[in-house]
Order: structure tokens, then sequence, then C-alpha cells
């Protein structure tokens, strides 16, 4: 059942006329029926919220709420596993995500002083560099879903239409508490004054603007670009935090090397220094192939290898690996 106060909210809406608080308060109802499993009621409210308010409409509820419910066709929804114990970040990323979390969590006192939990985050960084797991951990730690934008759904070739399809995305969202992923942010958001830009591009970015506005705060929006420079100014002003995700050094590699062996039920066989200095990793995803590569012979080897002989073996072949990919670039 939904909250007294939202319930309130709701009949003070409707009792003033003002017809955009009370489809918000029957939006922040219906995200709450979702995250108690509550799914009958919750589709059959948002069906209602086509339903003619005041006599003002004459729309029918299924067709007005097929377009919100059609959001749902352009995300992916994943299941997240990932936890943030389990990603090395710098210091004060980890500091501003962890306090993210606990606003979330702790909500109801926040907004029982008039505040609402911070919900929007802008990831930076180079590719590969643990954005996505990030945005996944954050989902996990939060208990919500996880929905990733298709931008292969998103975009269309038609006047309008991706602007129109991004509204459905985001009228979607706010009917359940979810983490809302945008990755290459700047497909979507880029500056309106770059002239090489159609008016689609502007079109969309102030269709993002107005939307991105209206989000409720159980709605955590997280957006990740490897091109901050070109992301509109008046996108970047929305998120309330920026956190930057660099390329890391071989400390940060070491500590995710030793978080690896944790894991194991045996040892490296290798000092991860000795791993590190060798096998030079670039980002992150490739010292998690890394790993992933070992565990998989390590299981296929049921017993028969020691794990020091199949790191010794996958050095190698990182080695090589490594060594074609700078002759490819070179020629």
């Amino acid at each position: 059942m939904a909250r007294s106060d939202l319930l309130v909210s709701l009949v003070r809406a409707s009792a003033s006329g003002d017809r955009r608080a009370v489809r918000s308060s029957v939006e922040a109802i219906i995200a709450e029926e979702r995250s108690l499993r509550h799914n009958g009621l919750a589709d059959r409210l948002t069906a209602a919220l086509g339903s003619p308010i005041n006599g003002t409409s004459s729309a029918s509820p299924l067709a007005t709420a097929a377009p919100l419910m059609r959001g749902r066709d352009y995300l992916a929804e994943l299941k997240p596993r990932r936890k943030l114990s389990d990603l090395v970040l710098p210091p004060q990323c980890r500091s501003n995500v962890e306090e993210l979390i606990e606003e979330q969590q702790r909500s109801d006192l926040l907004r029982s002083y008039g505040v609402e939990p911070r919900h929007r985050v802008l990831l930076v960084g180079p590719p590969g560099n643990g954005k996505t797991a990030l945005a996944e951990a954050i989902a996990e730690a939060l208990s919500v879903g996880f929905f990733v934008v298709r931008y292969e759904y998103l975009i269309g070739s038609y006047l309008g239409e991706t602007a129109s399809r991004l509204r459905r995305i985001l009228d979607y969202a706010r009917t359940t508490p979810c983490v809302l992923f945008f990755d290459e942010f700047d497909a979507i958001g880029k500056e309106r004054g770059d002239t090489h830009e159609t008016g689609e591009i502007k079109r969309v970015v102030s269709t993002l603007l107005m939307q991105v506005d209206d989000l409720p705060s159980y709605t955590v929006l997280i957006a990740a670009t490897n091109h901050p420079e070109l992301l509109d100014r008046a996108v970047w002003r929305r998120f309330q935090l920026r956190l930057a995700l660099p390329k890391p050094g071989p400390k940060e590699i070491r500590e995710y090397l030793a978080h690896f062996a944790k894991q194991l039920n045996e040892p490296l066989g290798y000092k991860v220094e000795t791993i590190t200095k060798q096998l030079n990793f670039e980002s992150y995803s490739e010292v998690e192939q890394f790993c992933i590569d070992l565990r998989r012979r390590q299981i296929l080897a049921q017993g028969h290898c020691s794990l020091k002989d199949i790191v010794a073996s996958q050095m190698k072949h990182w080695t090589q690996r490594v060594g074609n990919s700078a002759q490819i670039e070179k020629s």
C-alpha cells in the first residue's frame, strides 16, 4: 500500500487542479508499488494515468499508457552483480559514491526535512576503466533495477523520433526505482552550439534537459562519457555529481590483482608486482580479462595443472598479444 504522505500529496494536487503534481504523485506511488513487487497494481495505475481528470481529457487510459510502457522497449535490464567493494576507485570518487548511496537509502529522513537525495551522476574517463561497472555496483548497492539505454533502438531516422523515444524512456523510468544508465552519453548530449550538428540533435538535447529536470530522486540517472568536452554546457550542469575515472596506475592494478587472488583457492605463484610490471595493463578491462582467462583455465584444468603454470602460460599469451597490438598500431 502506498505511503500516506504520497496519498495526501495526490489528494492535495487533485483538489488544487495541479495536473502536473497529480502525475508526479501517481508516478511516485507506482514506483513504490513496483519496489514492493506489486506489479499488477503498478500496471493498473500506469494505465490509469491516461484517465480523464475533471473531464478535461477523452483519451483512453490504455492508449495514453501505451507509449509509457513502450519506453521499456528501448532499455536493456541487467541484473547487477558487481559490488562496490569489488571495484578499485580513486578515494574521493569512492567517498562521493558512498555518500550518494547513503542519501538514497535514507531518503525518507532527508525528505522529512524537505531535502531530496542526489540522483544525477556523470562519469568521465577513458574507455575500459569502470564507468559501466560503477553504475552497476550502485544499482546493486541500492537493490534496484539496472536499465541500460539501447542506442540502436533509441536513435531514429525520422524528424523528432529520437526525442520522442527519449521522452518515453524517461517517462518509464519515473515509474520504478532504478538506475538508468546512458553510456556514450555524448551521443545525445552534444553541445547545441556545434555548427556541424543538425537541428535534430538540438531537439534531442532540449528534450533531455526538460525531462531530466523532472526526474524524481528515486530514479538515479547515471551518464558516462569518454568525451566530456563534447557535452552541452546546460547538460553538464544538470549533474549533481561529476566523477572522474582515470586510467589505473601500477598501484591500482596491483590492488585489483590482489583482490582477485584472494578469491582463488591456491596461490598465484607470482607476485602481483611481477605480473603488473611484465604485462603493463592499459585499463581495468584488460586486467579483468586477464583474470577471467586465468579463472577459466584453472577451472578447465581440474587440478591437473598448477595455478602457477597457468599464470605463466597466460602471461606469455598476453605478452604476445600486447606485442601484436603494438605492431598493428605501428603498421
